[in-house]
């Protein structure tokens, strides 16, 4: 289905809008497992984490096999296809055979994809593993982002009177850095990471204003209920999360997601941020296209501000070390 079917048949996106946005394939199935990781039953979670260690194992494996491998029955494989939208395994194995093969066919291996660092890694090896995977989490985060629900979300902010984002920990700055841009083409918007902040500026929220709530995991409790209070205020409610069935979706009218693995040794890891900044990065550039002329005008001012304030600094500074 093309991204416009998708926010069409979940109500997120325009139903005019085909000349807009631009169909793209779906997200690998392994992209796919893992970001539902979290919200399977522990059976399913052993299958899901042996298609993302060895997804072409999988492909070569029966479900006898793949259930005698996670230590589970062949009515949970059964299961665990349904549940992530295939008809059964066969489609699954096939599906990941194929994906297997055109993965060698652009050279990639799909277990580097899912390689962890290991504490007896060269610090060279530590060193390819992270470059690796932080720009696979921007590449897969943008082959997966639904350019429907973004093209919502980029008209919502438009029109917003106010816009809160809200952000802990890794996520504060994500959100901090989001609301520097949008503040820069001259829309009103607030960035905050302390709880009781975050819940009395949601509560002073209405309709016509956006609130959007920035969290990898999906289950940081302060950014989940300051979202909820938003939502119950009337206002229009974004996540961006890597899990798109994580509590905080309860919560959000129109959902963004990442494709970012952070693993034992990177919680919290760059490849998260860059996957979210990634996000921020369309949302920022779909609302200054959108509102052209004034986002450059603003752009070209608050530039010239900055600039000024740089060349003055550096005179003052020229002249105190001529003295």
């Amino acid at each position: 289905m093309t991204a416009e079917g998708d926010a069409t048949a979940n109500g997120t996106g325009r139903t005019d809008g085909a000349d807009d946005v631009t169909a793209k394939p779906p997200p690998s199935t392994v992209l796919r497992v893992r970001s539902l990781l979290p919200s399977l039953a522990p059976a399913e979670q052993r299958v899901a984490q042996r298609i993302i260690d060895d997804p072409e194992r999988v492909a070569a494996s029966s479900i006898t096999q793949l259930a005698k491998d996670c230590d589970t029955s062949e009515a949970t494989v059964i299961r665990f296809c349904r549940t992530i939208d295939f008809t059964g395994y066969r489609e699954l194995r096939l599906t990941l055979a194929t994906e297997a093969g055109q993965a060698r066919g652009a050279g990639i291996s799909a277990r580097e994809v899912a390689s962890d660092i290991n504490p007896d890694d060269t610090l060279v090896t530590v060193v390819e593993k992270i470059a690796f995977t932080d720009a696979r989490a921007v590449e897969d985060t943008g082959a997966q982002l639904d350019v429907g629900s973004l093209q919502t979300v980029v008209e919502s902010l438009a029109a917003a009177r106010r816009i809160d984002v809200y952000g802990v920990g890794a996520s504060a700055f994500v959100a901090a850095d989001f609301q520097q841009k949008l503040h820069r083409i001259g829309l009103t918007s607030f960035a905050w990471s302390d709880n009781h902040v975050m819940l009395t500026s949601a509560a002073l929220l209405n309709e016509g204003d956006v609130a959007i709530a920035i969290s990898h995991s999906g289950t940081t409790i302060d950014t989940i209920n300051a979202l909820a209070e938003a939502k119950r205020r009337g206002a229009t409610t974004v996540a961006i999360t890597n899990f798109p069935r994580s509590p905080i979706s309860q919560s959000a009218d129109h959902l963004l997601t990442t494709a970012a693995r952070e693993t034992t040794f990177r919680s919290g890891a760059t490849a998260s941020r860059l996957a979210q900044l990634t996000v921020i990065d369309c949302l920022f550039v779909g609302l200054a296209q959108l509102r052209y002329a004034d986002s450059r005008t603003a752009l070209e001012t608050t530039y010239q501000a900055v600039r000024g304030l740089r060349v003055g600094e550096t005179r003052r500074q020229s002249r105190a070390n001529d003295g």
